[in-house]
């Protein structure tokens, strides 16, 4: 299985361990409309809260990577339900969602030492608020 398909297998399966096995010490995570977070520790911090939150799960998963298999793009939908409120979101009582959502990796050395993604707040938003 490729890095990128493992990354998302261990994030189905709730698989923090190996999915923690698959990012550099000094990963770069751009957080969607947020910032930009650097180190495993603080990317595994915001996955723990992330997963206190959210109940998520992708599907559709389609994996494209660059000739020298340094750069990898992903195309995915996420199937979830807001669990816990977040401070400044609306309050969560088990909306689902669904959204289609796109990520960017550099891999060094078999690792990744950043991921970057993209989905539409504005539908995750009314997805939750309607």
């Amino acid at each position: 299985m490729d890095i990128i398909t493992s990354y998302y297998y261990s994030f189905n399966n709730g698989d923090l361990a190996k999915f923690a096995s698959l990012l550099d010490e000094n990963i770069i995570h751009d957080i969607n409309q947020g910032n930009r977070v650097v180190g495993k520790r603080e990317f595994l911090d915001f996955m723990y809260h992330m997963n206190s939150c959210y109940k998520e799960t992708s599907t559709d998963l389609v994996v494209m990577y660059s000739e020298d298999k340094s750069r990898a793009a992903a195309e995915f939908t996420i199937h979830g339900t807001y669990m816990k409120t977040v401070s400044g979101l609306p309050e969560a009582h088990g909306q689902k969602y669904v959204l289609s959502v796109g990520a960017f990796f550099d891999i060094h050395k078999g690792k990744v030492i950043r991921v970057t993604n993209y989905y539409n707040l504005n539908d995750w938003l009314k997805q939750i608020e309607g």
